[in-house]
């Protein structure tokens, strides 16, 4: 079975290294040899050991000999309008791209059903985690109602810094940055962009109907200060940020956010760059997916095992996808309910008033908590929060709010 590589970068290459060095174990996994036939990309390789390397993207649509091609460009443009062509000649695409599944995976799942071929994207979500493949065949018997995720590896390792090391958000990024876990735009990571992507094709993918990545309310962690996550060390509890989404009656909520998580919680250890994903299902229960997130070597192990499942599976559609969403599927994230960590600028005399049913106070020791103190609440939705802010917070300065996650 010839292959295409579009983009030779961290993943690109690494697909290369292992299709090359596991050349006998894929072929005896598969029933087929697998091979390399182009390489696509506006850089020269000199040094590279492949000798199949071209920059017009005809050479890989036009080259009947391929079959499957392995998209591991990232971004949109031309990843998008190159997958669509491939998969209208009849050639089976295999992606890494989070944005482009996020974005037009509804689209291309539907063309590459209509020219029987496949789009498959395990590495998409995860990195090397099997996670992918798990929710279209292995769980097909349960009824989900949850899936909630540390899905990003960067911001994983600075909030890791930060609990366990006492570094600041700034010097944690530095750190990632140094260490290659953070790009030098840290913006998508750090804002929670890429995990909002991968939420979204999890929701997708776990409850059958498009969600777009769009609509769902992401928070990112460049407001999480070492205050903070001392106050949720006061109540046994560790910031993680986290993608959710969960089953309600005729729709789904999806969120991306820090959270609170007590720490018997199964995802409150994850640490560094590790990523866990929790799958709730009636008759179920949970299923937990931990492992690399990211990486080239993990990324790339995934992208190959899609192309040895669509080897296995020659000529057959292998049944992958969601149908389009609907108007008010992804229902408004202002409605869920949460307990909300509160920290205050303000005197004890003041946090006085929230000594009563159902509220908790936190203070901790030390000259720089002399001045607030932190409030978790009971639980109540975006809409009674601010209700609740401007009836009982208009005279105080919030200086971080942050949801708690019980389950």
């Amino acid at each position: 079975m010839k292959i295409g590589i579009m983009g030779f970068g961290v993943v690109g290459g690494g697909v290369g290294e292992i299709v090359t060095t596991n050349a006998e174990s894929l072929k005896r996994r598969s029933g087929d040899a697998i091979e390399i036939k182009r390489i696509l990309d506006l850089r020269d390789f000199p040094d590279s050991e492949f000798r199949c390397f071209t920059k017009d993207f005809q050479d890989i649509l036009h080259d009947d000999e391929i079959q499957i091609v392995c998209e591991v460009m990232g971004g949109t443009k031309p990843a998008y309008e190159f997958t669509k062509q491939l998969l209208e000649s009849g050639k089976s695409v295999v992606t890494s791209n989070k944005e482009l599944v996020a974005k037009h995976g509804t689209e291309l799942l539907q063309i590459a059903k209509a020219n029987n071929v496949n789009y498959l994207f395990e590495a998409s979500v995860g990195g090397g985690i099997p996670i992918i493949r798990p929710l279209y065949s292995s769980l097909l018997a349960n009824e989900l109602t949850q899936v909630i995720g540390i899905l990003n590896g960067t911001t994983n390792y600075i909030l890791t810094q930060m609990i366990k090391e006492g570094e600041s958000f700034e010097n944690a990024l530095r750190g990632a940055q140094e260490k290659g876990y953070a790009e030098k735009d840290p913006t998508a990571d750090v804002e929670g962009v890429d995990t909002c992507r991968k939420i979204a094709i999890l929701a997708s993918l776990a409850f059958g109907k498009y969600v777009c990545s769009d609509e769902i309310p992401t928070e990112g962690i460049s407001k999480i200060t070492l205050e903070d996550v001392a106050y949720a060390g006061e109540i046994d509890r560790v910031i993680k940020l986290v993608g959710m989404t969960s089953k309600e009656d005729d729709g789904v909520f999806a969120r991306v956010c820090p959270v609170m998580l007590k720490n018997e919680h199964p995802l409150a250890g994850i640490d560094d760059v590790f990523n866990g994903i929790m799958v709730k299902g009636e008759g179920l229960g949970d299923v937990m997916f931990y492992g690399r997130g990211a990486g080239a070597l993990p990324t790339a192990s995934a992208v190959v095992s899609d192309v040895i499942e669509i080897v296995k599976n020659k000529g057959e559609h292998i049944r992958l996808g969601w149908t389009e969403g609907s108007e008010g599927y992804l229902k408004d994230g202002d409605l869920q309910n949460f307990r909300f960590y509160i920290r205050i600028a303000g005197t004890p005399e003041q946090s006085a008033a929230f000594h009563r049913e159902g509220f908790r106070v936190i203070t901790l020791d030390g000259e720089k908590y002399q001045n607030e103190f932190a409030v978790v609440t009971p639980k109540m939705n975006e809409k009674s929060f601010a209700e609740f802010q401007e009836k009982e917070l208009s005279a105080c300065r919030i200086l971080g709010k942050i949801r708690l996650v019980e389950e």
